[in-house]
């Protein structure tokens, strides 16, 4: 049988708590009872489990995926409410040539780019070597490139492989 993951567990109580609206010992106890359950038993459907390497490398994703998720905010309100000047908005598709081999890896860059506003993922080949995504206001296809090939999926391969 496998072990729990911790954090797993823990967020899961956090939202049986939250869902409920309270904090007492039974509802806490319950939740960490429904919760093992409920991994223990979705463990069983997956049998691919991650490993993770490297939390640093993780903490340091997110903060830059919190701040890109921000200024991108800034950028599609530009674009929404036309403040961007005389420039011409021109929207695009982007090709991406991709390293990374695993598909937890994978799951969590579709995650960032998709949140991410202004942009989207559209096609990953079924070899898994491009990944197509659509950018609401492209100025420099390398410069998207670049970004996503060195903020995210070079600490997402240290991470997941």
């Amino acid at each position: 049988m496998r072990r729990v993951p911790p954090v797993f567990l823990c967020v899961l109580v956090v939202m049986w708590l939250l869902l409920n609206n309270t904090i007492s010992l039974g509802h806490i106890v319950l939740g960490f009872v429904l919760s093992a359950l409920l991994l223990l038993a979705a463990f069983r459907l997956r049998p691919l489990q991650p490993t993770m390497r490297r939390f640093p490398v993780l903490v340091r994703l997110f903060f830059d995926v919190l701040i890109d998720i921000i200024r991108s905010n800034i950028g599609v309100a530009r674009v929404v409410l036309g403040l961007v000047g005389e420039r011409e908005v021109h929207a695009g598709f982007i090709h991406i040539p991709i390293d990374m081999r695993d598909p937890h890896g994978f799951a969590v860059l579709a995650m960032i780019i998709t949140a991410t506003p202004g942009t989207i993922w559209v096609e990953l080949t079924d070899d898994r070597t491009e990944l197509t995504i659509h950018v609401l206001d492209l100025i420099d296809e390398q410069e998207w490139i670049d970004r996503i090939k060195g903020r995210y999926e070079r600490p997402l391969m240290e991470v997941f492989e």
